[in-house]
């Protein structure tokens, strides 16, 4: 017996018929009523929903960086302990009501205010751009707010103070003309020094602290009497906060910001080194077969450079962090961070370089396959030295340990290699004219078996733009050389002892290197 269903003035009714023959009458429910059950349904379900995916966010930020997870416990962690300020009496009446600047001063410290482009380069490191890393993180970015906070705060009390009594030795008439004329001259010149780059790149937050604070303290002293107990306890709660904050922040998993700017440029090297090797090899390999798989991971390398083009800001903040850093790890109170930032302005020109020879590979106008074929060859050994440099500079960089004789025979081979693409350069006006030089067989057969006897001067561009290019990449490298070695001699490196491990490592790199050279040849072979 098959269901039925009969609608009657906007009611309906159903009968639910079971395997045994009974059945069932099923109450009508009108139609507004069940449009609103479902509308409710709707809403708690999608509460529901986004409430879900909210948590997974939050867990997936979480264990993609655990140290996102340290810092809330640091600050939860500090703040708990300031607290008791409030709830033990006796620390309570050392410091009377102002207890609460200690409180200040710990949110103020850990909070994230330093370079909002900067977090979201180093947001994105493991990707395109610089490493999964919030820069309020470091230690040293602590240790500057709270070295800042403490002397700005100290010298504005300080004068203040001294403002007052001046103010009170000549008369009540005089004393707000004083008062007012300290704050105008005073705070004009610590907005004014907040505009040196030399002081605005150490104190500029210390310079923001004293202009709150002698203003606070010197205005308010004109109608408080105990000016100089607010400036006490006001000096002294945030001493007391800003002592928990580096306690906190130096013994619960520190992240020092010298280790931080060291690991990025050696990453750097390496993704400056890839985008080189993977640049030049898709432009001769452009008419090649190869799968999806092979054609992303080339597209990755590709974006590599983008990686050293925007992390100066990144590497200024950190190499301006690590100053305030005690010794840690190999690296001394006064370890060179300035020289860091000179090895970033080599790598970075380098990588503009390769952002011209990324477009190259996009130009419209493509280079004539008599002169890809002729100077395939020499690009490719000039790529493939000049990636070996740099990838044996990061192993310098990376074990802090002076150049080996591997690092001045990969410099003289991709000194050869250019000489070498140089030449082949020269020869360029003998294709285009074969028959002037009848003795060189060699363009003779190669002209005879073009397609093309001709060579446009459109299809002559792109290539010897190319060439020219890659030439002025090795000079450049060989700045980044001399910065390196400046960086070993400044810091100190050791010696290198194991110089048949490092020889081995480079040699199979070398080996990678000529691999891939000869199979992108393989692939000009069969265009």
């Amino acid at each position: 017996m098959a269901p039925r269903k009969e609608v009657f003035e906007g009611v309906e009714w159903r009968i639910r018929v079971a395997a045994d023959g009974s059945s069932e009458a099923l109450v009508p429910a009108t139609g507004l009523a069940r449009k609103a059950w479902l509308g409710i349904k709707g809403l708690i379900s999608g509460f529901a929903l986004k409430v879900r995916m909210f948590v997974k966010k939050a867990w997936d930020v979480g264990t993609n960086d655990p140290r996102k997870v340290i810092h809330c416990i640091k600050v939860g962690l500090a703040l708990a302990i300031v607290s008791l300020f409030y709830f033990m009496r006796p620390l309570y009446d050392g410091v009377g009501g102002n207890a609460m600047w200690a409180v200040m001063t710990v949110v103020v410290v850990f909070e994230p205010t330093v370079g909002k482009s900067i977090y979201f380069q180093l947001l994105q490191n493991m990707v395109v751009f610089p490493e999964n890393l919030n820069i309020y993180l470091i230690t040293g970015a602590t240790l500057y707010k709270c070295f800042n906070r403490v002397l700005g705060t100290f010298l504005a009390g300080l004068l203040a103070v001294g403002v007052h009594w001046v103010a009170s030795q000549s008369g009540e008439r005089v004393e707000p003309f004083v008062v007012g004329a300290s704050v105008f001259l005073l705070a004009s010149a610590a907005t004014f020094s907040r505009l040196i780059p030399s002081v605005k790149s150490r104190f500029d937050y210390g310079a923001l602290i004293f202009i709150l604070t002698f203003s606070f303290v010197a205005v308010s002293g004109y109608r408080v009497d105990k000016l100089f107990e607010l400036a006490h306890h006001r000096i002294s709660t945030i001493i007391i906060g800003s002592s928990l904050c580096i306690l906190v922040i130096m013994l619960v998993c520190p992240i020092w910001s010298g280790q931080e700017l060291h690991s990025l440029i050696v990453r750097n090297m390496d993704k400056l080194a890839d985008s080189l090797d993977g640049c030049v090899t898709q432009y001769f390999n452009q008419s090649g077969e190869g799968t999806n798989s092979k054609e992303e991971a080339t597209d990755n390398k590709l974006q590599g450079y983008k990686c050293v083009l925007s992390s100066k800001a990144s590497e200024e903040s950190m190499a301006n962090f690590g100053r305030w850093e005690p010794s840690h790890g190999q690296f001394n109170f006064r370890h060179p961070w300035k020289q860091y930032l000179k090895i970033g302005a080599s790598m970075r020109s380098c990588a503009y370089c390769i952002e011209a020879l990324n477009s190259c590979i996009k130009s419209e106008n493509q280079a004539a396959k008599l002169i890809k074929q002729h100077l395939g060859s020499g690009c490719l050994k000039v790529s493939s030295s000049s990636s070996n440099v740099i990838r044996e500079l990061a192993e310098t960089v990376k074990t802090m340990k002076k150049k080996s004789s591997t690092t001045d025979l990969l410099a003289e081979e991709m000194k050869s290699a250019v000489q070498g693409l140089q030449n082949d350069l020269k020869t360029i006006p003998h294709l285009l004219n074969p028959s002037a030089i009848p003795g060189n067989k060699t363009l003779e057969t190669a002209c005879s078996e073009a397609t093309t006897p001709t060579v446009t001067l459109m299809e002559l561009v792109p290539v010897v733009t190319l060439a020219s290019i890659l030439i002025e990449i090795s000079g450049r490298i060989e700045a980044l050389v001399d910065a390196v070695e400046e960086l070993a001699k400044l810091a100190e490196f050791g010696i290198n002892d194991d110089k048949s491990k490092h020889s081995k490592m480079t040699d199979k790199t070398v080996s990678d290197a000529k691999q891939q050279t000869e199979g992108t040849m393989k692939a000009l072979q069969r265009v």
